[in-house]
């Protein structure tokens, strides 16, 4: 039997952690609740969470600065609960690591759903050839399939978000392609670009500023204009050492 995934829902308004914690429960997930960041790490050291639910509007340390923290040594799933009336805070959002990001209010359906995205993309086997002992080297970068993470010419590692990771990948199995927003969206998240959703160029200039681009001439992930994106280069898998 698969141990059952848990949730660490951060969030500083009890109503709405003790109504998620009930819903989540009901559907199979185990939760633990914080009220602001103290008790989150406090959880994170206890606990072994598979995602977290992170409000962004928190007394103290917001979930902005909770999330860009965590990504600094983590890759732990993030979905980012915002505000409806201020797209600027999804962007923040995604920005600074999250995997996904709902808007407030919602039904707890839909962040059910989200969940349940986020968990199966992040536990998905890598495809096109590769397994997770594989390691993928391009432009003397190394993406470590087994850790989820980048390591740099020298050796250093650089940590990813899950959405980073997935995008990386995705780009490193389609090399030399040119791929536009609402492919990198349909194979990364399994669903359409809205007209207004940038979220994919957002994370490309994570990606761009984690492999040192200069985002004027970047060499490794280019813009095609007109077009989308393309990988450019050799890219190999071997094994992991």
């Amino acid at each position: 039997m698969e141990p059952t995934p848990s949730i660490l829902i951060v969030d500083d308004d009890r109503d709405i952690r003790t109504l998620l914690a009930d819903y989540l429960e009901t559907n199979g997930y185990s939760t633990h609740g914080a009220a602001d960041g103290t008790a989150m790490w406090k959880l994170l050291d206890e606990t072994k969470p598979d995602l977290i639910v992170l409000d962004l509007n928190m007394p103290g340390e917001d979930g902005l600065t909770l999330c860009r923290k965590l990504r600094a040594h983590s890759n732990l799933p993030v979905i980012m609960l915002t505000a409806r009336s201020e797209p600027l805070d999804r962007i923040l959002g995604l920005e600074m690591g999250a995997d996904d990001y709902l808007p407030k209010p919602f039904e707890p359906r839909e962040l059910l759903a989200r969940i349940r995205s986020v968990l199966r993309r992040s536990n998905a086997m890598p495809s096109g050839g590769m397994d997770k002992t594989s390691q993928i080297r391009f432009s003397n970068w190394t993406l470590d399939l087994t850790a989820r993470h980048l390591l740099n010419p020298d050796g250093v590692v650089i940590m990813l978000s899950g959405a980073e990771f997935r995008l990386l990948k995705v780009f490193l199995e389609h090399p030399n392609r040119v791929l536009n927003r609402d492919q990198l969206l349909n194979l990364t998240q399994g669903r359409d670009a809205d007209p207004f959703d940038r979220s994919i160029d957002i994370q490309i200039s994570r990606l761009r500023q984690k492999l040192g681009e200069d985002a004027r001439v970047p060499q490794i992930i280019k813009t095609v204009r007109n077009g989308g994106y393309v990988l450019a280069g050799t890219v190999s898998v071997e094994p992991r050492a």
